[in-house]
């Protein structure tokens, strides 16, 4: 903690909206606050109870800058774990300032990015994945992705790891107990009790490790390209995704000439859509750059989104565009199917498992492919209460804690003495320690909070 250990911050967005809240944290967060609000009661705020609220005005040096409503938290039941107060003023950039300069005159330090949720960190109120889920929270782009936060912030995270750690602790102070007191009536460790432990610890992390890539398409997205030769409809399927006229569709090929970009939430999975060129051989310079970006921006994509005109026949553009969809995931699109078919399908077949049929000008079929989207995403079956890792902290400390897991349950196979599995369980222990914040070097902690916004 600061020397001056009462920050404050303002915590709403700024800008105009109907009111802005100032947080107010430490051990003289209510005197503070004592100082710039006159509640309409005459009641001071130092005789308020936690949990209770006055409306009042706030003054900065006997001049009134706004009416408020100021909520009082009592330590240890508050958001840090201290005595907090939560100034409701009008939204506005210039009014929440004026208030958050008062609460400043009046002895209060500005709060650090992320300082609020260190300080709930630091006094026990969350472990660090669940501080970890707040930006998960503010950052969510999608139902999911912000139901999967809410859980980890609930705790789901650290329940699953202190369920595996305490019994790797409770294994390890088995077998040292057993091995340091040898005349004490201690139960003797036998293989199939470790074994045992192991094998529940391995299926544990297994699994968290295994919601790594899903709960990353829920969260962050897949660089989606949409790729076809020119006028199949890409740019129309683009912005049937988008819900906007995001390209220009015509009925010219060539009209996009460069990538066009969004990002767009489908189902469950967060698409950072590319909408390419039309991939074909040209004598025209700018579209044939445009054709270059397009098959570069192919290799490089996490889902591919092939597009081929129904009413057709397929060329050696088509053919040459599914030789390269092989090596990435894809979904084969047979747009226009309002009009008469004359694509060959069983070639596509041949060569593409996942196969939608839509018209993107009519709108059909595009739940089938939000189904094919989420089945090559994984999301199909993902359940945000199971609760996801958060980000690459989490999952190396997960996977490490895995490995030396394994090793233990190796060491034992290979008949080398429980000093050296002990080793091992311990090292995934710490592991462990490190991924929830129990025991973790301060680099990692400023690591954390670093992205945080100011305010919370």
């Amino acid at each position: 903690m600061r020397e001056n250990n009462t920050i404050a911050a303002i915590s709403t967005a700024q800008g105009e909206g109907g009111i802005g809240v100032i947080r107010i944290s430490g051990d003289d967060a209510i005197k503070i606050a004592d100082r710039i609000f006159k509640s309409v009661s005459a009641k001071k705020i130092t005789e308020m109870k936690g949990y209770t609220a006055a409306y009042g005005k706030i003054y900065d040096n006997c001049e009134v800058i706004d009416e408020a409503v100021v909520l009082v938290f009592r330590n240890p039941h508050s958001y840090t774990g201290e005595d907090v107060v939560e100034i409701s003023c009008h939204g506005g950039i210039f009014v929440t300032r004026q208030v958050l300069r008062a609460v400043l005159n009046a002895g209060a330090v500005p709060a650090l990015a992320g300082e609020f949720t260190k300080r709930a960190f630091l006094n026990g109120k969350i472990d660090l994945t669940e501080a970890e889920s707040v930006i998960d929270i503010i950052s969510a782009k999608s139902k999911s992705a912000a139901r999967a936060a809410l859980y980890v912030k609930d705790g789901i995270i650290r329940k699953k790891i202190d369920s595996v750690k305490n019994d790797l602790l409770a294994q390890t102070a088995h077998l040292s107990a057993w091995a340091d007191y040898p005349e004490e009536d201690i139960e003797e460790v036998t293989d199939d009790s470790i074994i045992k432990t192991c094998n529940e610890a391995i299926n544990t992390l297994e699994g968290l490790l295994k919601s790594y890539d899903c709960g990353q398409a829920v969260k962050q997205g897949i660089d989606t390209v949409i790729a076809g030769r020119p006028n199949v409809g890409k740019s129309t399927l683009m912005n049937l995704l988008s819900g906007y006229e995001k390209s220009i569709v015509t009925d010219i090929p060539g009209t996009t000439r460069d990538i066009v970009e969004d990002t767009v939430v489908v189902g469950d999975v967060i698409l950072r859509l590319s909408d390419t060129a039309g991939i074909r051989n040209t004598d025209d310079e700018v579209e044939r750059i445009g054709v270059d970006r397009a098959k570069k921006r192919l290799e490089q994509s996490g889902l591919l989104l092939t597009v081929f005109d129904s009413s057709r026949e397929l060329d050696d553009d088509d053919i040459k565009l599914i030789e390269m969809s092989k090596n990435i995931p894809c979904i084969a699109i047979i747009n226009k199917t309002d009009l008469e078919q004359k694509i060959d399908i069983e070639v596509i077949k041949k060569n593409i498992n996942n196969l939608v049929y839509i018209s993107a000008v009519k709108g059909d079929g595009k739940e089938d492919l939000t189904k094919a989207i989420e089945k090559i995403a994984g999301t199909d079956k993902f359940n945000p209460s199971e609760g996801i890792l958060s980000n690459e902290r989490q999952r190396l400390a997960v996977s490490n804690a895995l490995i030396s897991v394994k090793e233990a349950k190796s060491a034992l196979a290979s008949g080398m003495t429980f000093d050296a599995v002990t080793v091992s369980l311990e090292d995934a222990i710490s592991e462990l320690l490190e991924l929830t914040g129990e025991k973790t070097s301060d680099e990692v902690i400023e690591r954390v909070f670093h992205n945080f916004c100011v305010g919370k």
